[in-house]
């Protein structure tokens, strides 16, 4: 079976559109649309229901996502294991980078690793660091480099590269500077903006809350600390970000006995073995451990 055709089935099926999916891939929709209409010859079957504007996968179309996605895999695996053979330091390298690191942590990396190994072709998805524990899981990406989780997972190798150190911060001209001093039972009384509960900087945000037995405020979330930064800085609540993030109008309130900091690093899968150009890219960020 042509990969091409099952490359645009997994497009058209993420994105809900035959006109997105084209943009995505670099066609044209009308190719995209006989791409579909070959795989489904192929299959004798119907992968789409057509609606209006509406494209959604049929029951066949459901069955065959989750097997193309790894017949994909399968062939790139072996693509790359082959190229490996050589020794060369080449292929494709698939990459998921959170947010926060792919900003502040890893341009620098990311521009030797490509100065040095050009023959590699990075493959990079920025994502919440959750979502990239099951990309590696799954085997949809070689290395991620993320927000490690606070829990190991028995089939994830992971490595500490920064230490991230977490502090509470409001406005310059934000009231809680006003207290005497400021506890935990102060900030309850005050707005919020924090990262979403099922993050892992969420999580550990609540579980000194908890600890304390002081619940958590009311508040506005979001998953993206730059967000957060930007409505600190306009007095609309406190929020608890990594420290590099400080800057003119931001200040940050001490909390007496109280320290937070996460880790930041990468894991891979234990059971996959790393390409050439896997291990090159690990060894730059173990040079900036």
């Amino acid at each position: 079976m042509d990969t091409q055709l099952l490359e645009s089935f997994i497009v058209v099926a993420e994105t809900g559109s035959f006109s997105t999916a084209a943009e995505r891939i670099h066609l044209t929709q009308p190719a995209v649309s006989k791409r579909i209409a070959l795989l489904e010859e192929k299959l004798k079957c119907r992968l789409f229901d057509r609606i209006a504007r509406s494209v959604t996968l049929t029951e066949a179309g459901e069955a065959l996502l989750p097997r193309a996605a790894r017949i994909l895999r399968e062939v790139a695996d072996t693509q790359q294991a082959i190229s490996d053979l050589s020794g060369d330091i080449a292929g494709r390298l698939r990459l998921a980078i959170s947010h926060h690191i792919g900003l502040h942590r890893l341009p620098p990396v990311l521009k030797q690793f490509a100065q040095h190994y050009p023959s590699v072709t990075m493959e990079v998805d920025f994502m919440d660091s959750e979502k990239a524990y099951e990309g590696i899981l799954q085997g949809r990406f070689e290395v991620a480099v993320i927000t490690l989780a606070p829990q190991a997972h028995p089939k994830i190798e992971s490595r500490i590269i920064w230490p991230d150190e977490l502090a509470f911060m409001v406005a310059d001209d934000h009231n809680l500077l006003k207290e005497s001093q400021v506890t935990l039972e102060t900030l309850r009384r005050y707005p919020a903006i924090l990262p979403g509960p099922g993050t892992y900087t969420g999580r550990m945000l609540r579980n000194v809350f908890e600890q304390h037995g002081i619940p958590l405020p009311t508040t506005m979330t979001t998953n993206y600390l730059e967000t957060i930064k930007m409505m600190v800085s306009i007095s609309l609540g406190w929020s608890l970000l990594p420290t590099s993030m400080v800057e003119p109008g931001i200040r940050i309130i001490e909390l007496p006995g109280i320290t937070i900091e996460r880790q930041l690093g990468y894991i891979h899968h234990r059971e996959k073995s790393l390409s050439n150009a896997g291990r090159a890219f690990l060894r730059l960020l173990d040079a900036n451990h």
